[in-house]
């Protein structure tokens, strides 16, 4: 267990944990060989629910598909029956296509002369009820609120009705029934008999049974509750669900929003980095996140690498923050790219809120919400990258925004790089584990493990180390292979109880497990 820096009580033993074996589970949306990728259909969104049993993507067309995990329906009995058998899981998880649904459309803001385009920025699973599943949904300014619920198709069956003598509502006005069983027999509007004949079939009254509603096939029907719009001056970058499941709250570059779910004509803005002069303005907000149960907390990253944590109950605009985590800059290394790459893209809370992990363009870092003189941990991403910078900087490659992810127990981080590449850390206490991972069918073709590398130990903290990890300064990949800037893996997500990792390659689906 680490002290003060430690990922969470009663972790594993220093070099207990042995580095997982990655397997191929499946693929949505997989390219043939020389397809041409439509620019609608790149992944530009990724969420796992809370239970890790439904997934859901988003696209540059404005599209949401949900994925279901079909695995845990093929086992019968009772979860505590299941659980009461010791078995290990030899099955990988397996999703289905469950439904889809237009979430954005693109609009033009006229006041602006401005194009809002359709992509899907940001998904976040809400708390699902009465068996419907809820989420939130956003562009570059709007906002959206959805319940997915399955509607029964009903009909009417079983009726009283004699098919020979109910043609409809009865037979048209001037129409003759040729029948010569029931010619001699008026109709009714109903179908029957009139009231003063009271001839009665032979063989005995049939049977009287009530109509019945019988439900036929069901449907997924995805409908719209809420439109929070009209807020953001610029691109929404952020929406982050409150753990009091009533508020979110929505980030752009320069304001955070705290909304109520039930609300959509009102918004609360509760941070504001604007300057009165906009030459004066430094930097600008990145990410936010809510903390995963002290719902008065939250936090948000910035383009010059920092972190500020932000209690709600200080006050109402928390311009002030209560935290501030930022790395000092080593004597001697700044350069024209020392901004451009410190800019943090993702932050994402560990369930547990004790650590925050944060992405920039060069690395992961790990940060103790306790100790804010800098990150207890380090990896770098694609450190070959550095000689590099200009060509990234003259292709734009240099502002692409990589997400970042936590395994469910805190025990490891992933995150994406170039050709379609991702990289998986360990991050408890002595863990080696820094591998790199491909996002095709055998994933772990270009996997070589690269030893971890103590930096510096923080004297004033026990048994603290700031790790470095992963470090290849190869110039090319870890297969002696080119990097390819144009297939580049932004989005990725780690489901929230198992070693299963959902991630986006274009167009394509992948997921894994180990």
């Amino acid at each position: 267990m680490m002290s003060n820096g430690g990922l969470r009580e009663g972790a594993a033993p220093a070099g207990a944990l042995q580095p997982l074996e990655w397997k191929f589970s499946q693929v949505f949306g997989e390219r043939t060989a020389g397809e041409e990728v439509q620019e609608v259909d790149i992944i530009s969104a990724i969420e796992f629910d809370r239970s890790g049993n439904h997934l859901a993507t988003g696209d540059r067309g404005g599209r949401v598909v949900l994925f279901e995990r079909t695995d845990m329906h093929n086992h019968g009995g009772h979860r505590r029956d299941l659980e009461r058998i010791d078995y290990s899981i030899t099955r990988h998880p397996e999703f289905r296509y469950k439904t889809e649904f237009q979430s954005h459309e693109p609009e033009f803001d006229y006041l602006k002369s401005l194009e809002i385009e359709e992509k899907i920025n940001k998904i976040r699973w809400c708390q699902s009820a009465n068996g419907a599943s809820f989420l939130l949904s956003t562009n570059d300014k709007t906002i959206k609120f959805w319940k997915v619920q399955e509607k029964k198709v009903k009909k009417v069956c079983d009726m009283n009705v004699d098919p020979t003598k109910a043609m409809g509502n009865g037979p048209n006005v001037g129409s003759s029934v040729s029948s010569s069983s029931t010619s001699s027999k008026p109709y009714t509007a109903n179908g029957g008999y009139p009231i003063n004949d009271f001839s009665f079939p032979t063989g005995g009254l049939p049977s009287l049974h009530l109509p019945v509603v019988t439900g036929h096939e069901t449907s997924l029907v995805a409908r719209c509750r809420r439109i929070y719009a009209h807020a953001h001056d610029y691109h929404i970058n952020s929406i982050s669900n409150n753990s009091d499941g009533e508020t979110f709250i929505s980030a752009d570059d320069l304001r955070i929003n705290l909304w109520n779910l039930e609300i959509s004509n009102q918004s609360f803005n509760i941070v504001d980095v604007k300057p009165a002069n906009m030459e004066d303005l430094t930097e600008v907000i990145t990410s936010a996140e809510f903390h995963p149960t002290h719902c008065n907390v939250l936090a948000y990253s910035s383009s010059k690498g920092s972190i500020r944590l932000v209690d709600l109950r200080q006050s109402a605009l928390c311009d002030s923050h209560s935290k501030l985590f930022e790395e000092q800059e080593a004597p001697g290394s700044r350069s024209f790219f020392t901004e451009i790459i410190a800019s943090i893209s993702d932050i994402k809370f560990a369930k547990n809120g004790r650590h925050i992990l944060s992405r920039d363009y060069m690395s992961l870092k790990l940060w103790d919400i306790n100790m804010d003189s800098g990150p207890v941990a380090t990896f770098q991403v694609h450190e070959h990258l550095r000689p590099k910078l200009c060509d990234l900087y003259e292709n734009d490659s240099i502002f692409d925004k990589f997400e970042c992810c936590l395994s469910g127990d805190g025990l490891r981080v992933a995150t994406g790089s170039y050709s379609n590449l991702f990289r998986v850390f360990g991050c408890s206490e002595g863990s080696t584990e820094a591998a790199t991972l491909e996002a095709s069918k055998n994933p772990m073709r270009r996997q070589v493990q690269t030893p971890a590398r103590p930096t510096r130990s923080l004297g004033s903290f026990s048994g603290v180390v700031r790790r470095v990890k992963g470090v290849d300064n190869s110039g090319v990949d870890t297969n002696g292979n080119t990097f390819d800037f144009t297939t580049k893996l932004l989005h990725l997500a780690w489901h929230p109880t198992e070693n299963s990792l959902a991630c986006a390659a274009s167009n394509s689906l992948y997921m894994y497990y180990a």
